[in-house]
């Protein structure tokens, strides 16, 4: 796995609140509204998105309240269905607790999640819907 993070997604209680934040009160301009999720245009780097923190905690297996999930979940997007499961695997070996094995996401994707060894998410997907996906590799 490579020292990349494809997206940065914060979980967020408020959509139209952090939606304000971000446009109004930062600048920031708007790539994809898709309701659930958000994302802002990159401006060179990673994008940074955000999307209900709820709905982001079960879509990575672990709970919204509490010390088990910090709202932040960092995205590793690949090309195949494979290459996930290859990651999980090099990421289990390594240490890493699996919060939900890879397999079909809700959203017609593949994915999984697992956490490092300090308890950091990364979500991995993969879908063959996508077009220009910020890929990690």
């Amino acid at each position: 796995m490579k020292a990349h993070v494809s997206s940065i997604l914060l979980g967020v209680q408020d959509m139209e609140r952090s939606k304000r934040f971000y446009t109004e009160g930062l600048g920031w301009k708007i790539a994809q509204d898709y309701g659930v999720s958000v994302f802002f245009a990159p401006d060179g780097g990673s994008p940074v998105g955000f999307y209900g923190r709820e709905g982001l905690a079960e879509q990575v297996g672990t709970s919204p309240a509490g010390s088990g999930f910090s709202g932040l979940v960092l995205t590793y997007v690949v090309r195949t269905e494979a290459r996930i499961d290859e990651v999980m695997a090099e990421a289990e070996k390594a240490g890493a607790t699996i919060l939900k094995p890879a397999g079909p996401l809700p959203w017609g994707g593949y994915g999984g999640s697992f956490a490092d060894p300090d308890g950091y998410i990364w979500s991995l997907g993969y879908s063959a819907q996508g077009e220009n996906q910020p890929y990690a590799e």
